[in-house]
């Protein structure tokens, strides 16, 4: 161990409570704790001993007095103290982050290039808004890839994707952007006189058209508000991506499940038409995942910080 590593070791095993750099440490330790569920993982990460970080987590439920974690023979846990801490260390530590580069020496701004994965509604809703993105950032280039299915982010070099529904994978650190809303909608020449379902048990006897929206390309989940109701189908279509999708409803081929960014300027002007108002798709959570927040640079938290704002200015997903 050298000089450095052996100075920032025992800083980080030999603090007294008190200092507010210290609750910063401990909030680190905290996250890590919670992303690998284990604390000796997490000490081999952060290049402690497991006691150091045991001990900064104790000091930190003695500093709030709160248990943030269920400890048991089969694992760990958080408590709902340790799942409201969870978002509240991310926003501290990035607005620690933030700081650092704010007053980091001859810092003008993110450059580089960005490597965003999204799914094609949201991908043509960003690239209409880019521009003050890239006023912000002269310097800043961005690859934006628009695909529906979950990336393998390592291998493919991406920075961000943003996903429909949870993320299944714990190694990844998922921040919450906003919630779908989208719409059942036909033409009006396929409906014809003969009208369109009524309710989700009526979908079956209509031409459908899929792709693979938060991990479903053959089932549809449609809410009440008090109660979630899925469709199993037998599609017509099936595509990889839903502009296909949306293209095939405008020209009449049958049902079709959109986002409100592509169906609503399609139903203001009567070329689509809104079906089952009572029984709407449900809402899925949109979440921005990356693989890690430790030294995240700034070129990352710039387009994550244009994607967190360009979702809170649409009301539909905010």
């Amino acid at each position: 161990m050298d000089c450095k590593a052996g100075l920032r070791h025992n800083a980080y095993e030999q603090w007294e409570w008190g200092r507010p750099v210290d609750v910063v440490v401990a909030l680190k330790s905290f996250l890590r704790v919670a992303e690998t569920g284990s604390f000796s993982l997490a000490a081999a990460d952060l290049g402690l001993t497991q006691p150091a970080v045991s001990r900064q987590i104790a000091g930190l439920e003695d500093h709030f007095a709160v248990r943030l974690f269920h400890r048991s023979t089969s694992g760990l846990s958080l408590t709902a103290e340790g799942e409201r801490t969870l978002a509240l260390a991310h926003r501290v530590l990035e607005a620690v982050d933030d700081l650092g580069d704010a007053l980091r020496p001859g810092s003008v701004g993110a450059s580089g290039q960005v490597r965003l994965s999204v799914p094609a509604p949201l991908g043509l809703y960003l690239a209409e808004r880019v521009g003050g993105l890239f006023a912000r950032h002269p310097d800043l280039r961005l690859d934006l890839i628009l695909r529906e299915q979950p990336s393998d982010l390592i291998a493919e070099g991406i920075d961000i994707e943003v996903r429909l529904g949870v993320s299944a994978d714990s190694s990844l650190v998922s921040r919450r952007l906003g919630l779908t809303t989208a719409f059942l909608v036909a033409s009006p020449a396929y409906l014809g006189d003969r009208g369109g379902p009524a309710r989700p048990a009526e979908i079956a006897d209509y031409d459908t058209l899929c792709y693979n929206r938060a991990g479903h390309s053959t089932e549809w989940i449609f809410s009440d508000g008090s109660d979630y109701q899925s469709v199993s189908l037998r599609p017509r279509l099936v595509a990889n991506n839903a502009v296909a999708v949306h293209r095939a409803a405008l020209a009449g081929v049958g049902l079709a499940v959109l986002s409100h960014l592509f169906a609503g300027p399609d139903l203001a002007r009567g070329a689509l038409v809104a079906l089952m108002p009572d029984y709407p798709p449900a809402r899925v959570p949109i979440f921005a995942v990356y693989p890690t927040r430790r030294n995240l640079p700034e070129r990352v938290r710039a387009v994550l910080d244009f994607l967190v704002e360009a979702v809170a200015e649409d009301a539909a997903m905010r």
